[in-house]
């Protein structure tokens, strides 16, 4: 059976007279985005973007090397 609600205050709160018995294991399926988490992915991640200090100048081709090192060594 599906119950649809809202989340207040960090709770999830059923629309309308839901009695479910202690115990009972449910799923919460997110069904659409909070304003607070949309926006673009760009500015999603603007906070990290140029944030990596000590990178090689190439690191954005050579990441392979640069996390696990050169293996042709």
């Amino acid at each position: 059976m599906t119950y649809r609600g809202q989340v207040k205050g960090g709770v999830v709160v059923l629309d309308g007279e839901v009695h479910l018995p202690d115990g009972a294991r449910v799923r919460v399926d997110l069904i659409d985005q909070p304003d607070n988490e949309s926006g673009s992915l760009l500015e999603r991640l603007g906070p990290v973007i140029g944030k990596a200090v000590g990178l090689s100048a190439d690191a954005a081709s050579n990441i392979d090397r640069d996390l696990y090192g050169d293996r042709n060594a």
